[in-house]
């Protein structure tokens, strides 16, 4: 699989790991409102350099998720703000447009943690 996205996670915020207990990561990069910042996941802001679909894999810090669904909006928001949601609920449908579904159970993110994802 090739590489169409890569970041790193620079910081987190204090509420951020009550949404990621209950497997749901919320990533923004620099620029999240101050009202959103608290609960999320703040990335490096990066391209992605093709389409994000089911069948591709979310990599955090070497371990593989498959991806299950897709929004709309995720590639657009994670280009142009660094923002996506993530939810560890193998979903084959979209809930919402921004949020990206994968298979397994959500790990444990830290300010260094690398996010990756592959076609």
């Amino acid at each position: 699989m090739a590489q169409i996205y890569k970041t790193t996670v620079r910081g987190i915020g204090p509420e951020a790991a009550s949404f990621a207990d209950q497997g749901l990561y919320v990533l923004f990069g620099d620029g999240a409102p101050a009202s959103l910042a608290e609960f999320c996941f703040t990335i490096d802001m990066n391209q992605s350099s093709d389409d994000i679909k089911p069948g591709a894999r979310l990599v955090i810090d070497g371990v593989a998720f498959p991806v299950t669904a897709v929004g709309n909006l995720v590639r657009k928001n994670l280009d142009g703000l660094g923002h996506i949601t993530v939810a560890f609920d193998g979903a084959a449908q979209a809930q919402l447009e921004g949020t990206l579904h994968v298979q397994g159970r959500s790990p444990a993110l830290s300010i260094g943690s690398t996010i990756s994802i592959e076609n």
